[in-house]
């Protein structure tokens, strides 16, 4: 299984296939099927142009309700997600995708999460893979191939209707019979427990490549947080990885905390890796510490011939002494990579509750939320 090229030299092979967008404009992407709504949300502001302008731009999702973003038959390779919502919503949805029929997803993620902003505040990211533009355009350029039908849906986990605009472009006619399937998975420590490092993922078996991380991590005490390594334990390993790495900053590329001496925290977002997101305190309500950190393996994948154990990560930061201190923070994490197979094992469901981070800046989350959320009895 390979990756496939991605570079200008590649853009002008002929290649016998053909390009589909799944969008509200067409929802189930049919040859000449765009721009034909008579109803939809945006019908009222149409009423004096009529069909072709814009009738149907996006969709509303009922509270507790699932959509589906997509469905498509047969062999082909979804090339291109752009996706936005409110910023209230970024933690209540759920983004699944199932290939060829399974009835299991091979991805299950919070919305805000796969695009790298998992903290419900808009950072930029100028990645290869993924792209995050203001104020919330959020981008996927991960390639999704499957060889009998794939189906993405989004559910609505909380307790108001939200309004999301999307597209999905795919190309069908090609041969994907030896590309792998595209897999994301979600876990969250929040607090992690003590001296037990962040699960990232476990438990994989088959062929593949690992081929991406995302972090929100919030940091729960003083001091630098971030001298814990990553693990992967490939294969056959068992007690010790066959790779670890040598802290949390130096993973996902930077060095010394991520301090410019005089400046604090920097964030940096690059084709492979970065830090585009670090939340300071307010002296308020907003009183911790947040960043989220991503690093694509896109030129360095992981490969396992027969699974993955376990990938994991500790929380460490210093005590007097110059000891390490085991810590307690708020970690979620996101894993991607491709697999011999559509369905793996995975974590259960998160539920609204673990997938919660406080909105805004007020002492309640609910108050100045969007759409608002009324006290419930």
């Amino acid at each position: 299984m390979s990756l496939p090229s991605s570079d200008l030299a590649s853009l002008s092979a002929l290649r016998t296939v053909q390009t589909r967008s799944i969008s509200p404009e067409n929802f189930d992407g049919s040859v000449g099927g765009g721009g034909r709504a008579t109803e939809g949300t945006g019908a009222d502001c149409a009423r004096d142009l009529g069909p072709g302008w814009k009738i149907s731009p996006s969709v509303d999702i009922k509270a507790g309700e699932t959509f589906e973003l997509a469905s498509i038959e047969g062999a082909g390779k979804i090339t291109h997600i752009w996706i936005t919502t409110h910023t209230d919503n970024w933690r209540t949805l759920l983004l699944r995708a199932y290939w060829d029929g399974s009835e299991e997803p091979a991805v299950e993620v919070p919305y805000g999460d796969f695009f790298c902003n998992g903290w419900g505040v808009f950072a930029q990211v100028n990645s290869q893979a993924i792209a995050a533009n203001p104020h919330g355009g959020f981008n996927s350029y991960w390639p999704m191939p499957f060889r009998e039908g794939a189906r993405l849906t989004i559910e609505n986990t909380s307790v108001v209707d939200v309004r999301v605009y999307y597209q999905v472009t795919y190309e069908i006619g090609g041969d994907y019979s030896n590309d792998g399937y595209f897999h994301a998975q979600w876990r969250r420590s929040n607090p992690l427990e003590d001296k037990t490092p962040h699960v990232i993922l476990e438990g994989i078996e088959g062929q593949g490549q690992y081929v991406g991380t995302y972090i929100a991590w919030g940091v729960n005490s003083n001091g630098w947080w971030g001298e814990g390594e990553i693990k992967f334990y490939l294969d056959g390993d068992t007690d010790y990885p066959t790779i670890a790495g040598t802290g949390t900053e130096d993973y996902f590329g930077g060095a010394w905390n991520f301090d410019i001496p005089g400046e604090g925290y920097t964030a940096f977002s690059t084709p492979y890796l970065g830090m585009p997101q670090v939340i300071r305190p307010d002296g308020l309500y907003v009183s911790q510490q947040r960043f989220g950190m991503y690093r694509w393996h896109l030129l360095d994948p992981i490969h396992f011939a027969t699974g993955i154990p376990k990938v994991d990560i500790q929380a460490l930061g210093w005590r007097s002494g110059w000891r390490y201190l085991p810590l307690r923070d708020d970690i979620a994490s996101t894993a991607m990579f491709y697999l011999d197979r559509p369905t793996a094992r995975r974590p259960k469901t998160p539920t609204p509750d673990e997938l919660e981070v406080h909105l805004g800046t007020a002492p309640v989350p609910d108050i100045g939320a969007t759409p608002p959320r009324e006290p419930r009895s």
